[in-house]
This record gives C-alpha cells, structure tokens and sequence, in this order.
C-alpha cells in the first residue's frame, strides 16, 4: 500500500555511539510514524541494540529493495555491514566506520532512485569513517562526491526556527579575512534562502553577520563591511529578497532570538557555532544544505562517555526529524510534478 506521505530512510550512524538508542527512541515519540513512512537501513542486530539500550520494543518488518516503494509505515532493509562481535560500545574502530559508510551508500543509492524522499543519518564518528577510508575532509563533502554533486553546498546548523549558514568553515582564524569574498557572501545567502524555502517559508528573512567589531566602525577596524559585504547586500535587495545586514555578530543573533530573522549568514565557523550552541545544544540539527536530497542529522556527536548508557536525549534528533519531514515533502511534491 503506498501513502502520501513521504518516505524517510534512516541509519543507524556509528555502530559503537549513541546512535542506535537514539533512533529507538525517536520510533516511539508522539507523532513520528503518523508523519513519514519509515525505512530503518542497516544491520538487524545493531536496531535491536538500540532498543535493548533504550528500554524499548522494536519490531522489525524487513521489506525486499524491490518492494521499498509499496511500503508504508515503519519498514525495514536489512544489511550486514558489521559483525555482532566487532561492535564495540564506546570505542572508535575501522569496523563502525565501515558499517557507517555503507549503510550511507546504500540510503543514497534509494535517494537517487527517488525510492526515499529524505534521509536521517545518526551521529557520525569522523574518526572511525577516516579510519574506514572515507575520501573527504568530512560526510557533507563525501556525501556530494558520492553523488556525483558539483554544485555549491554546505553544513548549515539549525535551532528550532533558526537556521545559520557561513562564508568559511573549517580553516584556520587567520586565513578567514582573505576567504570572505562577494561570491563566498552571495553562495552563503543561497544556500540559506533555498534551504529555508524547501522548509516551507516562501520569502525568508535572512540576516548578515559582520567579520568586524562594531560591523567595521565605518572603516575603523576593517573595510569588508564597506567593501564586501554592503555591495551584495544591497544586490539581494534589489532583487526583493528580505537581506539585511551587515549586523555587529555580537548582537545579531539577539535578533535570531526575538524571531526576528529567520537565519543568520555568518563568515566563520565559530560566529555561529557558539551562539547557536549556546541557546540550544540538544536541539540543534545539521542540514546538508545545497544537496539534491533532504539530509539531516542531530547536530552533537557520538557522545561516546554515554554510550549503551540508556543517557541519550533525543529531542535534537527529533529535531532533525520534524525539519527533514518538512524538506522532504517539498522534495516529493517537486519530483512528482518534474
């Protein structure tokens, strides 16, 4: 039987973190079968692991690839991607990375064969996928290079209605100046404006963060505001997009938490890091921004000191969840009309 209803393919994450318990504990939250069909991707054993951790019962219905499309409710495609034996609790192995990269593969490899509308990957240890032989800095890029995606994309962070997105991202504090460019400025505003539009919000409102104290203080102490960012401002202006900026980072973000803004471009990693992590660390969700593909994920980590513990919280992969639901219903509609 098929629904309306879009279809979420989930993975399990690192076998050895908190993963597991935490998809356990999403399946039996109010609401969250009742709004996608779900297909769990992965190792038997490694879903009754995270039930076992979280206290909970987890029937599993396994559906055959061939069949994904008639299925609806909570499914299941097995894999065997890791040994009962090689899971180890709390330990960064080549093993758990392993089984994260090709449970990965396979929940893409249904994406691009429109089977699923979205995907919701459990915390990835980037330790255990490097050890696995992952070819990229990082999953955002791994996961494009898979696709075979060359267009623009990137890591944005997202707070219940805030989504933040930035210029750089991993480099060093010293090279951001040289890296903020007019294009770098006009991609970081897009990738938020799209993303934020697959959501459901039809003319986002998106601030722009300065790189200066006091957004340059007029020149004093820099010219990028005057220079840079001012000009493509001004530019998404023109075309009727709701820009604002560039507003002083050190109260821009007072701004977010008014609801004033829907999502904030900021130049460097820890601009928005911070602030974001601050007003919410267990509700923050990670979106694979510019993807062809709704992806998202929790955005802590693999919280390996509480791993098996029956400690996780789930309310930042729920998070992730309601988001994904939102993406992946826009992505359905838009396929289904192509």
């Amino acid at each position: 039987m098929t629904t309306n209803k879009p279809r979420i393919a989930i993975i399990p994450g690192d076998p050895s973190g908190i993963g597991p318990e935490l998809i356990a504990k999403l399946l039996h939250e109010d609401g969250v079968r009742e709004a996608a069909d779900i297909l769990l991707v992965g190792d038997g054993h490694l879903w009754r692991q995270g039930a076992d951790q979280a206290g909970v019962s987890l029937p599993l219905e396994a559906v055959a690839e061939d069949r994904i499309g008639l299925q609806a409710g909570l499914g299941w495609l097995p894999m065997e991607t890791i040994a009962q034996e090689e899971v180890q609790i709390a330990t960064v192995s080549e093993a758990s990375g392993r089984s994260s990269l090709r449970c990965l593969d396979k929940a893409l490899d249904l994406a691009v064969a429109g089977q699923v509308d979205g995907i919701l990957f459990a915390p990835f240890n980037k330790a255990a996928l490097t050890a696995a032989g992952m070819n990229a800095e990082d999953e955002h890029r791994y996961m494009a290079r898979y696709l075979g995606f060359e267009g623009y994309h990137g890591e944005l962070n997202v707070l219940d209605d805030l989504m933040t997105t930035r210029v750089t991202s991993h480099i060093g504090l010293k090279d951001v100046a040289r890296n903020i460019t007019a294009e770098g400025v006009e991609k970081a505003i897009g990738l938020a404006e799209d993303t934020l539009k697959r959501a459901g919000h039809a003319r986002p409102r998106i601030a722009v963060a300065a790189l200066n104290p006091h957004a340059g203080d007029n020149g004093k102490f820099g010219r990028e505001e005057i220079d840079i960012l001012e000009p493509v401002i001004r530019a998404a202006q023109d075309k009727q997009r709701d820009v604002t900026g560039p507003w002083p980072s050190d109260t821009v973000f007072l701004k977010a938490r008014r609801g004033e803004v829907d999502a904030v471009v900021t130049m460097y990693h820890d601009q928005g890091q911070i602030a974001i992590k601050l007003l919410g660390f267990e509700r923050g969700v990670t979106v694979a921004g510019g993807l062809p593909i709704p992806i998202a994920t929790p955005a802590h980590g693999t919280a390996f000191d509480i791993a098996g513990q029956n400690r996780a919280n789930v309310g930042a992969t729920r998070q992730a969840f309601d988001l994904l639901v939102r993406m992946a219903r826009t992505h359905r509609a838009n396929r289904a009309a192509a």
